[in-house]
């Protein structure tokens, strides 16, 4: 048993984060590496969470007129070098295919980073009208990007996402389009991921290659560090120029398609791992957890069949009010058991022994709630019929104080500095907002200095001037910058 007992121990997440979310990806069984260095194999509870960043995102997208599509995953490399900015950005992360069915190719194909340029190309020939426009379309799909320093759904080689890709008439439309995304991403993250978002616009070193103008959404992870879980950009006429996409304006006049594009990936997986997890593994939001409440039935000798059969039922009322439930009735120690659905983050754990089902109850304790003078959690004693009818709001409540619980984490280490001293400090284990020149130079002296980078400028912000924050310059951008170190 003391074995078993080790296969559910996670290394404090106080003592080391790193060690910490590997045990927790390992030994949750979230995930696994791939036999290629920097891949990952998303295991089914891990893919169960993605398949419910789907389903609630793809909603979203389709509620504001999206369609879905697929595009090839193989790209020309003459495509990628159409675009200058483009490429010089993805030169460092492109894995290039030479050869093919025992041959070189006449050209290079490049595994698809992303997929601006392939759809650019197959935009130019669908679109010949403004009665074409816009065009709204997202795609799910796989992307590689040669990773150096790979970490499960944070950086790895392969992963999956979404990209949305949309075409406009005018810039103001697509800049509507971006903006409008973007903000989806920010509602997504907050009322299905428990996690409150920085919203803001990317400094001009940080945005995405061939991007006018980048719009980023920035978590804060249980370790103060920054993780970008979102963005979204307008691409003016870059891509338009590159492919020839046009189109004959109402006065019968050829103009540029503007564009944007957009994603969210695997890394969401990861993100609510980080930022909201503990010592003893996963805190999941229920709107993101596989299993929304597990059923522990505790009882020996006769007692087991008349606790299970009771588990079973219990779930299968639950199942018909809409809740994802499961029945551990494994031969393993009641211990045992809930130390296996504290590690998953099952937000709620109901245990039923024969004792309870005389009295006609069940004891239920959340993932994350009050304790008692010895740190456990309180348990709650219910009638089943009480449970069931009061589960769903119980599931809306447990996303709040995970919400809650997030913001106030970020908000206790967020400052705003004009002081470099302060500012490295802050910068330590959580958000400094300070005033930045804007300068490439001066971001880099900041990132060898302390290690943080500007996540974005707050859109949210005050409107106001000063002296850079490093090296005494006036401010650049009308507001102050919030920096952090990131993922």
């Amino acid at each position: 048993m003391a074995a078993r007992k080790n296969e559910l121990a996670v290394t404090p997440m106080s003592e080391d984060v790193a060690a910490w979310y590997q045990d927790v990806v390992f030994r949750a069984a979230l995930a696994d590496r791939g036999p290629a260095k920097g891949t990952m194999v998303i295991r089914p509870y891990g893919f169960r969470m993605w398949e419910l960043v789907q389903e609630q995102l793809d909603r979203r997208f389709r509620e504001t007129g999206h369609v879905n599509a697929y595009f090839p995953l193989f790209i020309p490399m003459s495509y990628i070098e159409r675009e200058a900015k483009h490429v010089e950005g993805f030169a460092p992360e492109l894995a290039v295919v030479t050869h093919g069915g025992g041959k070189e190719l006449e050209e290079p194909l490049v595994v698809r980073p992303t997929s601006e340029t392939v759809i650019g190309e197959m935009y130019a020939k669908w679109i010949s009208s403004y009665r074409d426009l816009p065009v709204l379309i997202n795609q799910w799909a796989n992307v590689v990007r040669w990773e150096l320093r790979p970490r499960v759904f944070l950086r790895t080689t392969e992963f999956l996402w979404q990209e949305g890709h949309t075409a406009h008439a005018t810039e103001q439309e697509a800049r509507e389009e971006a903006l409008r995304m973007w903000n989806v991403y920010a509602e997504f993250s907050e009322n299905v991921a428990a996690i409150p978002m920085l919203a803001g616009e990317k400094t001009p070193g940080e945005r995405f290659a061939g991007a006018v103008t980048t719009w980023t959404i920035e978590g804060m992870m249980r370790d103060g560090k920054a993780l970008q879980c979102g963005t979204s950009h307008y691409l003016g006429t870059n891509f338009a120029e590159a492919f020839d996409m046009r189109f004959q304006d109402e006065n019968n006049q050829q103009q540029l398609c503007h564009t944007t594009s957009w994603g969210m990936s695997t890394r969401m997986i990861g993100a609510v791992i980080l930022g909201h997890g503990d010592d003893s593994g996963l805190v999941l939001p229920p709107r993101m957890a596989p299993v929304q409440v597990v059923i522990l039935p505790i009882g020996r000798g006769d007692d087991v069949e008349r606790t299970v059969t009771a588990a079973n039922e219990l779930a299968d009322q639950l199942r018909a009010a809409g809740v994802r439930v499961e029945v551990d009735d494994r031969d393993q120690s009641p211990g045992f058991r809930i130390n296996d659905a504290e590690l998953r983050g099952i937000p709620f754990r109901v245990e039923l022994g024969p004792r309870d089902l005389d009295a006609g109850q069940v004891l239920v304790a959340p993932r994350i709630g009050d304790v008692d003078d010895q740190g456990r959690v309180v348990k709650a004693t219910m009638t089943p019929a009480h449970l069931v009818d009061s589960i769903g709001r119980m599931l809306d409540d447990h996303h709040d104080v995970l919400l809650a619980r997030a913001r106030s984490f970020r908000d206790e280490r967020t400052s705003t500095t004009d002081d470099w001293d302060a500012f490295r400090d802050r910068v330590a284990d959580g958000f400094a907002i300070a005033f930045h020149c804007g300068q490439p130079e001066c971001e880099d002296e900041i990132k060898a200095d302390t290690a943080a980078t500007p996540r974005a400028i707050p859109t949210d912000g005050a409107d106001e001037t000063g002296t850079c924050v490093r090296c005494g310059n006036p401010s650049a951008y009308g507001k102050r910058v919030v920096f952090g170190r990131a993922y």
